[in-house]
């Protein structure tokens, strides 16, 4: 059962299937244009070996779109984590006026009222995916990128929030290519 969760957790990595939060930095003095291939340092675990697979894959996918080919000891390594929390809201609804009474100043039905409310609480997931990518000749942080969400209840909309997630990270990516879209 953890294991289930932490797989739906993890591909919620990209949140909400709707629209997951996405951040990119990156930076400003690598050369992207110098990096023809990439390798895998550390790819994502603790989640579903489904949902890591799909992560892996949109990735590579992306990359290659890109231009990039996956190699021993490229010239990019990725390293891709997960992480995930629970998260409350707290929704109060209120019946009543408490105000009491019919007139002026409650002058005719005494001064109390009867009021009440009532309060839900409501637990979810949410689901972060970090990649970072390292030059590997001189081993310095050249970009990251990072999705995260509100992880869905169904395999459908997991999916569909990985592949959001990866699309809006990977939508500027070399950094300046607008035209990569």
């Amino acid at each position: 059962m953890k294991a289930f969760v932490l797989a739906v957790l993890a591909t919620g990595l990209v949140a909400c299937a709707s629209s997951p939060t996405v951040r990119t930095d990156h930076d400003p003095s690598a050369n992207f244009a110098s990096f023809k291939t990439y390798s895998w340092a550390q790819k994502p675990q603790g989640a579903s070996p489904l949902v890591v697979q799909r992560i892996v894959d949109g990735v590579d996918a992306r990359l290659r779109a890109r231009g990039l080919t996956e190699a021993p000891n490229g010239d990019i390594a990725l390293v891709a984590n997960i992480a995930n929390s629970q998260r409350q809201t707290l929704d109060t609804f209120y019946t009543g006026t408490g105000m009491g009474g019919w007139g002026w100043r409650g002058g005719w039905g005494g001064g109390m009222g009867m009021a009440s409310s009532t309060t839900t609480v409501h637990t979810y997931d949410v689901g972060t995916l970090v990649v970072d990518m390292f030059d590997s000749r001189t081993k310095q942080a050249v970009w990251r990128g990072s999705a995260s969400g509100t992880v869905p209840s169904s395999t459908d909309r997991v999916n569909a929030a990985v592949e959001a997630g990866l699309d809006k990270m990977f939508a500027d990516f070399p950094p300046g290519s607008a035209a990569a879209r």
